[in-house]
Formats: C-alpha cells, sequence, structure tokens
C-alpha cells in the first residue's frame, strides 16, 4: 500500500488556476498534492544575445524554492551569490521541455521567461512546474495575440511531466515525499500531448533497473501525462 493510499496508476489530486498573478502576461498555479508552484510568465521584446538577427525568439526558465517550502527553512539562494546546481540543472529542464513544443520562428525576436515559485513542496517540484508552465506560457502567447504582437499560434504541442518510480518493488505513478525519498528507482518523464519524449531522467538509488521496469514506469508515465494533458486543455478551454 503507498503511503497516500492511492493506487499504484493514480495521480495525486492536480489542479490548474489561471491568471493567479496580476501583472504578468500568463500565471498558473499548480498543485500537484500538497506539491504547490506559481508559474509566471513575462514578455521582453528582446531576446538573448545569441539569437538576436537570427528571426527567431527564445523561451527560458527560473527556478526557485521559498524558504519555508519545506518542512524546515531553506536558505534563499540569492544570499549565496548564486543558484545551486540542482536550481540550474531543473530550471534548464523546464526550458528545453517549454522550447520543445514553442515554433521559435512564430514567436519573433522576443523571450518569454517562465517563473516557477515553489510555494510547498511534496515531491515533482520539477514535474509541476512544467505542466504548470505550459500553462502560463499558453496564456502570454494568448496575450499576444490578442494585442496583435504576433499573428500565428507558436504552440505547437502541449507538453506535461510526471515522476515515476519503484516504491517497495513495484512501479508507481506520481511520487510524493514519503516515496521519492525511499523509492529503488525515481524517474522524471517530459511528454508532449502527442506522445513523443522530450526527456527522460532516471535514477536507481539501490539495486539497478531493469529495461522491463523501465518499459513499466514509462508505461505508467504516459498514462499519468496524457490525463494531465487533458487538465491542460480544460483549463485553457
Amino acid at each position: 500500500m503507498r503511503p497516500s493510499k492511492r493506487a499504484p496508476d493514480e495521480l495525486r489530486k492536480v489542479t490548474l488556476e489561471r491568471a493567479v498573478a496580476r501583472y504578468a502576461e500568463g500565471s498558473c498555479l499548480v498543485k500537484f498534492g500538497d506539491t504547490h508552484v506559481l508559474c509566471t510568465a513575462s514578455l521582453e521584446e528582446r531576446p538573448p544575445m545569441w539569437v538576436r538577427g537570427s528571426g527567431k525568439g527564445w523561451v527560458t526558465a527560473e527556478y526557485a524554492m521559498l524558504p519555508r517550502a519545506t518542512l524546515e527553512r531553506t536558505r534563499r539562494e540569492v544570499t549565496a551569490g548564486k543558484p545551486s546546481g540542482r536550481t540550474q540543472e531543473i530550471q534548464r529542464l523546464i526550458g528545453r521541455s517549454l522550447r520543445a513544443v514553442v515554433d521559435l520562428g512564430a514567436l519573433g525576436e522576443r523571450q518569454i521567461t517562465i517563473d516557477c515559485d515553489v510555494l510547498q513542496a511534496d515531491g515533482g517540484t520539477r514535474t509541476a512546474s512544467i505542466t504548470g508552465a505550459w500553462v502560463a506560457l499558453h496564456d502570454c502567447l494568448a496575450w499576444m495575440r490578442a494585442r496583435s504582437i504576433i499573428a500565428t499560434n507558436p504552440l505547437k504541442d502541449h507538453v506535461a511531466a510526471v515522476s515515476c518510480g519503484i516504491y517497495k518493488g513495484e512501479p508507481v505513478l506520481d511520487l510524493d515525499y514519503p516515496e521519492d525519498s525511499a523509492a529503488e528507482t525515481d524517474a522524471n518523464f517530459v511528454i508532449t500531448g502527442a506522445g513523443g519524449i522530450v526527456e527522460i531522467q532516471g535514477t536507481a538509488e539501490g539495486t539497478p533497473f531493469s529495461e522491463d521496469e523501465l518499459l513499466e514506469l514509462l508505461k505508467l508515465a504516459k498514462l499519468g501525462t496524457t490525463k494531465l494533458v487533458d487538465l491542460q486543455k480544460m483549463a485553457v478551454m
């Protein structure tokens, strides 16, 4: 039995609340159970130096965890002078995931920055961030189209992410913190609405996992991301 009493293929309760930040061009408060992340999208008319003159835009992300998002206070990274390696890895993952479903040429020479701020953490903050970031990005692009800043929608597809793992010998979907901290295998899957795989991150915490187990986790992840994409579609209707 899972600590949350969920079935092996059952997501936590997921909600996607739009337009929660008054000044952002797009925003979404995403909740995966007790993991809550505020995602905001900000438009900048100047892209990074390396894409200027290319006729293309850029989508990037920043990720941060509030000090009391966790059981004990975490020091703000700004006081350390730079983001941690974990933070840099997560924000790069979010950016890659979004760019995989955006036509950067249709965006024009502009940049959209997605800020993902973890308000409360209970496992799966990166997967919740990616899922909510897509909604914030969608609304930012709709805001741009309504003002004739862009002529067409640069979004090519949905993208969502979910964690899977092997907990007490059984493959399970959407790990919360008690499972994540004790899982024999922990993996994150980023998958598009069409079923394309953007990224897989998997680690054996103890005994190495087999190819068959990886395929079982992928099967669970596709089930989970299909449900998440359905929730995205309902959120932006």
